[in-house]
């Protein structure tokens, strides 16, 4: 059995028509659409083996996650798309009548999605930590059932020799089983980022590794280079970029409270008999790098940055490319300072974010929310009303259009979300500013004032990128992979007219990179005609395509056609076009 369970402000829903032959039956009140205010969804995939056991299992884990996100109202929302593994209908028809009942006796609202039909339906999910969980349950009896066909032959058939080594036949098998993913692009649109990146080379999945990027030579230069502007931005603000363990014992995540709230999306290991897993998130180890001198309030802020990889475990029924990923990186930061630099340091990031977002890639905010206190909040109250104050007051000074999400602050602290629209109207939350007013409790962390006592300092958590993974497939989206000159894994191809202009498209390249360094350039000598060449250089979507000819050659000029234009410009002079390109790389035009 799997869920995933999406704390929201609110789901609508409505059937269509029948997905099976046999649907539920429905009154007429359940065949209208039906809204459900603050609720925790409980997107459900019944699977073959599951027993009352398992049904008991997730209806524990759904309380439990309910208690701690205080929600009251639960919608239970059939979801085959979670499982290739599913029940007959009859079977999950009852398991989830039968959950049902059991949790509206555990004194919930209980809401349950009309089963074995199409449905619209629209949500919008919480931003807070505990928001979106996915989770598994399975029997070890029945494990064999459930386990995936690449594990199960790996397991019951795979024959061994010698205790470690595989035959030939089943090597070839395995290998099959982990070929790379082929993508069904019939259902997806054109400039869908998956295409994409088949498209142009950037990256691929694998069975191997679910939910992990392989990038490949294009793609990493995208991905080294956002992470390059970003250490330049960060660099020149005061930000010292840190790296802390991939793998930490059990002990600190009790400590940060994730072994409690999290440890269902973590992924565990065991070392000499101690339990420990893979870092879902940079702050706990930046919380131990702060402890390991002690600090003074002359040192504040103190801003800790990292862009390693983060684990978080995902069900594979809601992997989505890029936009949903089991391995991700983060341009994550945690700020250590004082009540009283808040506002400031508010300030200090906004200006990053408006670089980023609004100056170099030309993004409006759709909707910026200032989420406040919540019932379950950790802290004094006057702290909070001051975090508070601060984080508007600084939206303000901005002149930032905001909207108060009451209640909706994460349980250590109050934040700001910032939310854009895709290509497709879609709203991503991608930077965030979060106040933390706990997990320095919980760490013990001090540093001495000007009055000589010890003092608790605040922690920012703050992502600019949010996701890299997620930013780049939504660039990719908007650009329809036209990404601009300074983020292009290709920035300039040089394409000869004859064998004649060969060691003139040559000279040009070593002149090219000799006056811009680090120049991404290449050349397309290939024996067929102009127009393939431009054609496949436009297919690549690369910015600048120089063609060189007999003319060119004499007059010393160069033939320059743009990304997207029909026809090249003639007579175009080298130190004019090395300006151009320079200014457009180098500003981040």
């Amino acid at each position: 059995m799997r869920i995933l369970t999406l704390h929201c402000d609110y789901i609508k829903f409505k059937p269509i028509k029948k997905a099976i032959k046999q649907p539920e039956e429905l009154s007429d009140e359940r065949k209208k659409e039906i809204v459900v205010k603050d609720p925790l969804v409980i997107l459900t995939a019944v699977e073959k083996g599951d027993n009352d056991q398992l049904l008991k299992d997730m209806i524990k884990s759904v309380v439990k996650t309910a208690g701690e996100v205080k929600a009251k109202n639960i919608v239970l929302y059939p979801y085959a798309h979670l499982s290739s593994n599913l029940s007959d209908p009859t079977t999950a028809l009852e398991y989830l009548q039968e959950a049902e009942i059991a949790l509206k006796k555990e004194g919930f609202e209980v809401t349950r999605a009309p089963f074995g039909y199409y449905k619209e339906f629209e949500l919008k999910v919480k931003g807070h930590p505990l928001s979106e969980l996915s989770k598994e349950f399975r029997c070890e009896a029945c494990e064999g059932v459930s386990l995936s066909t690449a594990k199960q032959e790996a397991k019951t058939k795979a024959a061994v020799i010698k205790g470690d080594e595989t035959k030939e036949e089943d090597i070839s098998k395995i290998l099959r089983e982990i070929s790379r993913s082929k993508l069904d692009t019939s259902k997806l649109k054109e400039n869908d980022h998956r295409i994409l990146g088949q498209k142009l080379d950037l990256f691929s999945f694998n069975e191997a590794s679910p939910g992990s990027v392989f990038w490949h030579p294009k793609g990493q230069i995208i991905f080294n280079e956002l992470i390059r502007f970003s250490r330049e931005i960060q660099g020149e603000r005061g930000y010292q970029e840190v790296s802390a363990p991939m793998v930490f014992d059990n002990k600190l995540w009790k400590v940060s409270g994730h072994w409690g709230h999290y440890k269902e999306n973590m992924f565990l290991t065991n070392y000499e008999g101690k339990e420990a897993a893979l870092k879902p998130m940079n702050c706990p180890g930046h919380m131990l790098l702060f402890r390991t001198k002690s600090r003074s309030y002359k040192d504040l802020p103190i801003r800790f940055s990292e862009y390693g990889p983060l684990h978080r475990m995902e069900l594979s029924g809601v992997l989505n490319g890029l936009f949903r990923v089991i391995r991700m990186h983060q341009d994550d930061t945690h700020i250590f300072l004082a009540l009283d630099q808040i506002e400031e340091e508010i300030a200090r990031i906004l200006e990053i974010i408006n670089i980023i977002y609004k100056d170099t890639f030309n993004f409006e905010f759709d909707t910026v929310f200032l989420s406040t206190r919540p019932e379950n909040f950790m802290g004094d109250v006057k702290d909070w009303d001051k975090a508070e104050a601060a984080l508007e007051s600084v939206l303000k000074k901005f002149k930032m259009k905001y909207q108060i999400n009451k209640g909706d602050g994460a349980f250590y602290g109050p934040k700001i979300d910032f939310n854009i629209k895709d290509s497709l109207g879609r709203k991503w939350q991608l930077a965030t500013i979060q106040l933390d007013m706990q997990l320095p409790k919980r760490f013990e962390l001090t540093y001495t004032g000007a009055d000589n006592q010890e003092h608790q300092p605040i922690v920012i958590h703050r992502a600019l990128f949010g996701s890299l993974e997620r930013f780049i497939g939504i660039l990719l989206e908007n650009f329809n992979g036209a990404l601009p000159v300074w983020l292009s894994p290709i920035q300039v191809r040089v394409v000869n007219f004859t064998d004649r202009n060969n060691k003139a498209c040559e000279k040009l390249i070593k002149e090219l990179k000799e006056e811009i360094p680090n120049l991404r350039i290449d050349s397309d000598l290939r024996n067929t005609t102009v127009n393939d060449k431009i054609r496949d250089s436009e297919m690549q979507k690369i910015p600048y395509c120089i063609v060189i000819g007999d003319k060119e050659e004499e007059k010393g000029t160069l033939a320059v056609r743009k990304r997207g234009e029909k026809k090249p410009v003639f007579g175009v002079k080298s130190a004019d076009f090395i300006k151009e390109l320079r200014e457009k790389i180098e500003k981040r035009n």
